[in-house]
């Protein structure tokens, strides 16, 4: 992180101290992003959030490296960190991106040319990439916490996956047959759907399974941006 960058950062983790919020930490992926999009705008001149032919916002943060269930961006030209803090903080909507309190990661990077400085700060609400086992893990923890155990052995954990990779229906076989199934995708493995919930604690189940799998791709690029975990319960 270079001195103009760091300044950057560090005026906009003060503005936030001072709303009551918690500092953003740093992203080197978001960063990344940052840079190569300063870079385009001290080469194109008027700037934008968006040049011809350039990957959005969403898209360029996530072929960076970054993970992401919210991702904005601030962009200016100025003399110095401090005067480009100053702008954005007496922009109301670069304010707000800047006192988000749902992100919590920042990448800035700043191009010196034709005498001025070209800033761009990209924020995101940060997600951990966490394998399979650890989602699985999260998952269960919060059934188990409802009172249901999980059914043992490996056979249980692969038909929960087999269901997961699965679009529709329920999975049988020799051993186990299920009588519920729910699938889900989300940003966020804090908390089970409701309507799982209501089933847990219906008393007709005796144990669950819970498998993990690749997130079922959007066609829309720029949703197929943002990180995302695909989980399914079975409930025996």
């Amino acid at each position: 992180m270079d001195a103009d960058a760091h300044e950057l950062a560090t005026l906009a983790n003060q503005s936030r101290a001072q709303a009551g919020l918690a500092p953003l930490q740093w992203d080197p992926d978001l960063a990344a992003a940052a840079q190569a999009h300063a870079v385009r705008m001290a080469a194109e001149g008027p700037i934008a959030h968006r040049y011809g032919g350039e990957l959005s916002l969403a898209e360029r943060a996530s072929a960076s490296g970054a993970h992401f269930q919210l991702v904005e961006e601030n962009i200016a030209v100025g003399n110095s960190p401090q005067q480009i803090h100053t702008l954005w903080m007496h922009s109301t909507e670069h304010r707000e991106n800047l006192l988000n309190p749902r992100i919590n990661h920042v990448g800035v990077a700043l191009v010196s040319a034709r005498g001025v400085l070209y800033a761009v700060a990209d924020y995101s609400q940060a997600v951990l990439q966490l394998s399979f086992d650890d989602q699985e893990g999260e998952v269960a923890r919060q059934i188990v916490s409802l009172g249901l155990p999980l059914q043992a052995g490996s056979s249980a954990r692969e038909q929960a996956r087999a269901a997961c990779s699965s679009s529709s229906g329920i999975p049988s076989s020799p051993q186990l047959q299920p009588l519920f199934v729910m699938r889900w995708q989300s940003g966020s493995l804090g908390q089970i759907p409701s309507a799982l919930v209501e089933k847990v604690r219906s008393g007709t189940y005796h144990q669950a399974a819970v498998g993990a799998c690749k997130p079922h791709v959007s066609s829309n690029q720029e949703q197929a941006s943002f990180t995302a975990y695909r989980i399914a319960v079975l409930l025996y």
